[in-house]
């Protein structure tokens, strides 16, 4: 494995822990401000940027963001996903401190199998060299617009059936994966700097939603839910659209189980708490009756 990749894939742990821990305050900050809404998006803008606590959570999620666009400059795109997806497992034990409550059985086995994922994904970059992949444009693009319409559809369609809180972590994540894609194709330079727009449209519209979901549900429901999508669609983005290589036999064998690992440990730790739903409290603000305050 290349030494540049290697430190690479050591800066997107820093960096997924430091975003994770920023969900988590950010989920904090946003629960105890007026209601966000989309249709009001200077109000609720004026709302975050007026509130200390969620401005020093979101400086250290965009410190995050720097030392990602840094790990993507370095390693392929997923495989530095992988590596992001066992930080779920911090967004998990921080909000059980916060909340003072132990993790569960199955909080404790999603971490345990993302760790086991992590730990398969690093043999399997041993004595393996890693290239870059490109992939076509017209597959990028169709990608992306194909995970916006999807955003949209989980908004519209889906809110009622899931309820708001996993509907707005669901869509914010899928809008967080575009601009983790579009971050990596940005670092590539040349035309593909022009992929910097969807970046800021994906992160802007995905920071938007995860904070409308945080005063509907608890951090692990929403960001977990959100860090699920943002890692598992551009692993998957990764390999087929852009092309990266995946080592042939044992280890190439090893590297599928390590992808299946983190994302069955995060969609362990993405699952709601009922205890959680159970003790959060209702929430009523300007323009909110008391029924839809109710914990979905």
């Amino acid at each position: 494995m290349k030494l540049a990749a290697a430190i690479g894939l050591v800066i997107a742990l820093v960096s997924t822990t430091l975003t994770n821990l920023a969900y988590s305050r950010e989920h904090d900050a946003a629960a105890d401000l007026p209601v966000l809404q989309m249709r009001r998006p200077i109000h609720s803008a004026r709302l975050l940027i007026a509130d200390r606590a969620w401005m020093r959570a979101f400086g250290l999620e965009t410190g995050g963001f720097a030392l990602y666009a840094t790990a993507l400059a370095l390693a392929p795109l997923s495989l530095v996903q992988s590596v992001a997806a066992g930080g779920i497992g911090v967004l998990a034990f921080v909000s059980a401190r916060s909340a003072r409550r132990r993790l569960s059985n199955r909080e404790l086995l999603g971490a345990g199998i993302s760790v086991l994922g992590l730990l398969a994904l690093a043999v399997s970059l041993s004595g393996s060299g890693e290239g870059e992949g490109n992939g076509a444009l017209r597959d990028i693009v169709i990608w992306l617009g194909a995970s916006a319409l999807l955003a949209a559809a989980v908004l519209s369609l889906g809110a009622g059936r899931l309820g708001s809180a996993a509907a707005h972590g669901i869509a914010g994540g899928i809008l967080f994966s575009v601009g983790d894609i579009s971050t990596k194709l940005a670092t590539d330079g040349g035309v593909r700097v022009a992929f910097l727009v969807t970046l800021v449209l994906g992160y802007m519209l995905g920071t938007s939603l995860l904070q409308i979901g945080y005063q509907a549900g608890g951090a692990v429901t929403v960001a977990g839910l959100a860090t699920l999508l943002t890692n598992a669609l551009p692993i998957i983005a990764g390999t087929v659209i852009l092309k990266e290589p995946v080592p042939g036999g044992a280890l190439g064998v090893l590297r599928a189980l390590s992808f299946a690992g983190v994302t069955i440990g995060a969609v362990l730790l993405a699952r709601p708490d009922p205890r959680a739903t159970r003790n959060a409290p209702a929430r009523a603000g300007p323009g909110r009756t008391a029924a839809e305050a109710q914990p979905d």
